[in-house]
Order: C-alpha cells, then sequence, then structure tokens
C-alpha cells in the first residue's frame, strides 16, 4: 500500500513539474531564434513555450509571430511577450494590446509595442498617435 502512494506523489511531482512555463530572458546573452540577433531589449522581447517546455525566444514580438508562420501552433502553450511599461516582465501575449506607432521605435523596425492593458495602450496611442490591435489582428496582420 505505502509503494502505491508513493508512486501516486511521485507521478503528480512529475506530471506538476513538466509543465511549461516561462523561461526569464537574459538579456545581453540570450539569442532571437528569428533573426540570431543578441536579445537587449527589455521593452519589446518575446518568447512562446511549447507543450513539451521547450523556449523559444525573440527580441521582438514580430520575430516570434514571423517564426510561428513555420510552426506548428497546436504545439505552442504560452505566447508571451514583454510589457512595454514594465521592461522585462512578461505577459500573456494571446491578452495584450499591440501599438503599431512610428514614434515608438522597436528593435526589427516593425514599430510593434505590447501593453498588458488596453487602458495603458490607448494613453501611449494618444501620446505617440498609432493604431491599436488585438493579438488575432496583429497575426492577421503580419501573417499575410
Amino acid at each position: 500500500m505505502k509503494s502505491t502512494c508513493y508512486l501516486i506523489v511521485l507521478s503528480l511531482v512529475l506530471l506538476i513539474s513538466c509543465k511549461p512555463g516561462p523561461d526569464p530572458i537574459q538579456y545581453g546573452f540570450d539569442g532571437c531564434h528569428y533573426c540570431s540577433m543578441t536579445i537587449v531589449d527589455k521593452q519589446h522581447a518575446s518568447e512562446f513555450v511549447t507543450q513539451k517546455g521547450k523556449v523559444y525566444k525573440f527580441d521582438a514580438s514580430e520575430c516570434m509571430i514571423n517564426f510561428t508562420k513555420d510552426f506548428d501552433s497546436s504545439v505552442i502553450a504560452l505566447y508571451l511577450v514583454n510589457d512595454y511599461n514594465n521592461p522585462g516582465v512578461l505577459v500573456d501575449a494571446t491578452r495584450a494590446t499591440y501599438l503599431i506607432s512610428e514614434n515608438i521605435p522597436s528593435p526589427m523596425g516593425a514599430y510593434l509595442t505590447a501593453f498588458n492593458s488596453k487602458e495603458e495602450a490607448n494613453i501611449a496611442r494618444d501620446i505617440n498617435q498609432g493604431i491599436l490591435l488585438s493579438w488575432d489582428e496583429l497575426g492577421q496582420r503580419l501573417r499575410n
């Protein structure tokens, strides 16, 4: 009976430890999986994590989206982007609001910036002009 309990507990620990999660970006050391540039910008970096826990890191949101064009998206567990107002903080990319504004340069020249909330994105648009997009709208725009 004890061995069965140990086996169940061990299985639960292994199951929990295998849950895919974000991996902190090592700015100045990690390279972009799409363009191979070193990731240094804490306001525009991004990453995605597969169901098996493999992490792909990018220096810009547009690199991540362009990389996924040739990737089986059904195996992706998490899409994460840096929140512009909290440099170095990764947030759920599918819930972020995106601003394309030529007044906010991004590493790869798409002028694409992610915000954790629509309210913050609206404030940034009022200051910098540009257009706001959801995750789905951004994907349609960049994948075409």
